[in-house]
C-alpha cells in the first residue's frame, strides 16, 4: 500500500496532493480521486444521460463541413466511451448518416446501397463523404 500511495502522490500536482495527503490508504485516495473528477455514480448516470441526449439529437448544422461534424460527433462519442458508454461501429456509421442534411441524401444512397453498413469502418465512412465534400 505504501508503494500505491507513493506512485499516486507522484503522479498528482500540488492542489491534488492537498486533497488526497491526509487519507491512510491508496484506495481511500483513489476513491477520494475518483469522486473528485468523475462524481459519484448519481453524477456519472446524469453525465451519461446529457451526453446519450445530445447523440440522439446531433444533426448536421447548416454550411457545417464534414471534418467539423466529425469533430463535434467524436467528442460526444468519445465522452460516452470515457464513461461506459460504447456504440457499435455500425450504430455511429448509421447515426452519422441519418444526421446529413438533406443535400446529401444521394450520397447517402449510394453508400448505403454499396458498402455493408455493418462493416464499414467509420474512418471510411469519413474519407468518402470528405471526397464527396471536395466534389
Amino acid at each position: 500500500s505504501a508503494k500505491a500511495k507513493h506512485v499516486i502522490f507522484c503522479a498528482l500536482s500540488p492542489s491534488e496532493f492537498n486533497r488526497v495527503s491526509s487519507l491512510d490508504s491508496a484506495k481511500e485516495m483513489w476513491d477520494r480521486l475518483m469522486v473528485t473528477y468523475e462524481g459519484t455514480n448519481q453524477v456519472k448516470d446524469t453525465k451519461i444521460n446529457r451526453l446519450v441526449h445530445d447523440y440522439e439529437l446531433f444533426t448536421m448544422l447548416e454550411n457545417e463541413n464534414i471534418s467539423t461534424i466529425f469533430a463535434r460527433f467524436n467528442d460526444i462519442i468519445n465522452a460516452l466511451k470515457g464513461l461506459g458508454k460504447v456504440y457499435t461501429n455500425h450504430e455511429l456509421v448509421s447515426k452519422i448518416l441519418r444526421c446529413l442534411l438533406k443535400t446529401w441524401e444521394p450520397k447517402v444512397t449510394a453508400i448505403e446501397e454499396a458498402k455493408y453498413l455493418s462493416t464499414l469502418p467509420l474512418e471510411d465512412l469519413l474519407g468518402s463523404l470528405m471526397t464527396h465534400e471536395l466534389r
